[in-house]
């Protein structure tokens, strides 16, 4: 027999180095961009749900529409509650809103943290940021140096520019715009039947709006505007 050979142990070779990844940081301007779509979508929901609950938990009488102070803290609660909700899933699951989509930037993770509570903790400080009409988390985000608000400084995210391409810009762009166009037709719909819902608790009338003769009118509580169109002659 041949005598074995002695085996070398196998020398093992060099990690190769994992690829840097580099982000560029979404620009305040487009952020604002982004932060202003939002804004539209979310008028065209909140006014929707405004109306069905002002409908069922407020009052009409003649051309005067009466706002409860049940109507109006449910309408809060609703709109903060869908404000949130629309922030946190769509930025943990997809990355962006569909403002952020349509222009192309995208919430990452900084820390390696999950996912859905950064998201989540990140949209509950907008009650911070959001001071001043988003003075505070503007000033912050501007002295940042890769532009984190105050949301993004304790959930550890930021915001980056991301290439969604064409197909998931068109789809967010004719989401968008659908649900606008539904909030149009929804709201006359809505506005037409007033089914109210009688409440044993906050049923006192707060606000009054609507129109006599050729003026508009506002009351709260004891302070009321009025406007008045010019006449022909003026």
């Amino acid at each position: 027999m041949e005598p074995e050979e002695p085996v070398s142990p196998a020398t093992p070779h060099p990690a190769s180095p994992r690829p840097v990844v580099r982000h560029r940081f979404a620009r305040l301007g487009d952020r604002f961009i982004a932060f202003v779509l939002d804004t539209v979508f979310l008028f065209g929901v909140f006014a929707v749900v405004d109306a069905w609950v002002f409908m069922r938990w407020g009052a009409v009488e003649g051309n005067e529409l009466q706002l409860t102070t049940a109507s109006l803290v449910i309408a809060i609660t609703l709109n903060a509650v869908l404000l949130f909700l629309y922030g946190w899933l769509l930025e943990a699951t997809c990355g962006a809103t569909l403002g952020k989509a349509m222009v192309g930037i995208r919430v990452v993770g900084t820390a390696g943290t999950p996912v859905f509570p950064a998201c989540a903790l990140r949209n509950v400080l907008r009650i911070v940021d959001g001071l001043g009409f988003y003075l505070v988390g503007t000033v912050v985000a501007g002295c940042s140096g890769i532009r984190q608000r105050i949301g993004d400084v304790y959930a550890h995210t930021a915001v980056i520019e991301e290439n969604f391409g064409t197909g998931r810009r068109v789809a967010a762009i004719v989401l968008w715009m659908a649900s606008l166009a539904g909030a149009g037709w929804a709201l006359p719909h809505i506005c037409s039947v007033n089914d109210r819902v009688p409440t044993r608790y906050l049923g006192q009338v707060v606000v009054r709006t609507g129109r006599a003769g050729n003026s508009a009118y506002l009351k709260i509580a004891g302070f009321s505007v009025e406007v008045q169109p010019p006449s022909a002659g003026e």
